[in-house]
């Protein structure tokens, strides 16, 4: 049996549509299956709407994601897991890609999410700098994720120490017991909450997730706000308010230096060297090498799943990224000394 696992939380706006999408990409694959839909403390139709498209609903009150995914899990019956957000809408073709991934011998996998509707340019670039990362680093989001139950249960589920990336804590965890498969075909999921959140806010969210993750993730206040607060009831309304539009635009400007990264270490001609373009590349790079710190944490997670990981091809792989990381980081940081250098000097 294949068992579908939606977590929700006051979701009644999008919840029916998710259950269809998932009832017809099931009923595709001639399989038995089985839809439960997790309500976590709703207090709007949730419950109503999923029971009237046939799913079956577990009642709990978490409040915490990880705690509500395991909790669907645990009343599954399926061999094969999907866990689905409530948000997001998956189609035939994946579902038929996931169940032969894991026939395959794969352990589990997910697929990278499309944002669905308007959704700030910032958004679309850092959800490109997201698939890159996760394709290196073969991770999956929450939106779409599916594993072999054995491999579920062999790695203890969820971790429900953490109140965000659970999801991506269980791609990890689950590469120690199996090949881990991360799906080409994009999973479409809404784009509320960067419809419904300030750039920079969501930017620095991140940031301090990156260089501080269990003081960060393991306090619901430290992400509450940008996961577990949303107005459902606004969540299409986007803020046209100045200070909105001005925290998306400076957060476009830094995905761009981001992406663009490389590119300005290309030499510049002599006679623009000392110019305008030369003071803008000098100020870029500068940001750049800030921006090359976070490969510290990157490398701190590396290592942990290094001193975890059984199997050999796994171990190599995080070997070569590790490398890559403190690579990165020590280049940065060498640059940062000499730049802070001078700029005291200079001070003083």
């Amino acid at each position: 049996m294949i068992s579908f696992i939606v977590p929700a939380h006051n979701e009644q706006a999008l919840l029916g549509r998710t259950l269809a999408a998932i009832a017809e990409a099931a009923k595709a694959t001639n399989e038995p299956y089985e839809t439960i839909v997790v309500d976590d403390a709703s207090d709007d139709a949730t419950a109503e709407i999923a029971r009237g498209c046939g799913a079956r609903v577990e009642a709990v009150n978490f409040r915490q994601i990880a705690a509500t995914r395991n909790a669907g899990a645990r009343a599954a019956r399926g061999e094969y897991l999907f866990f689905v957000d409530a948000d997001t809408f998956v189609t035939p073709r994946l579902v038929a890609a996931a169940l032969g991934a894991m026939r395959n011998g794969a352990a589990g996998g997910g697929a990278p999410a499309k944002m669905e509707g308007p959704v700030p340019l910032y958004a679309r670039l850092l959800i490109l700098w997201f698939h890159i990362f996760m394709r290196v680093a073969e991770l999956s989001g929450g939106a779409f994720l599916f594993c072999r139950r054995e491999a579920f249960e062999a790695v203890g589920g969820f971790d429900e120490r953490l109140y965000g990336a659970e999801d991506a804590a269980l791609s990890a965890a689950l590469k120690r017991v199996g090949r881990f498969k991360l799906l080409w075909t994009p999973v479409l999921t809404s784009g509320r909450r960067v419809r419904t959140s300030s750039g920079l806010k969501i930017l620095t969210t991140m940031t301090r997730v990156a260089f501080f993750p269990r003081r960060m993730l393991q306090r619901r206040s430290n992400v509450a706000a940008l996961w577990y607060d949303s107005d459902r009831k606004q969540d299409d309304e986007t803020p046209r308010t100045l200070v909105v539009r001005a925290s998306n635009a400076v957060a476009l400007v830094l995905m761009i230096l981001v992406m663009t990264g490389p590119l300005w270490n290309l030499p510049l001609p002599a006679a623009y060297s000392t110019g305008v373009l030369g003071t803008v590349k000098y100020s870029v790079q500068v940001f750049q090498c800030h921006v090359g710190l976070l490969l510290f944490p990157c490398a701190y997670f590396l290592v942990r799943c290094l001193a975890v990981q059984p199997r050999w091809g796994e171990r190599v792989k995080l070997l070569l990224l590790l490398g890559i990381c403190l690579w990165g980081g020590w280049s940065s940081a060498r640059e940062l000394y000499w730049i802070w250098r001078g700029w005291f000097e200079l001070l003083v």
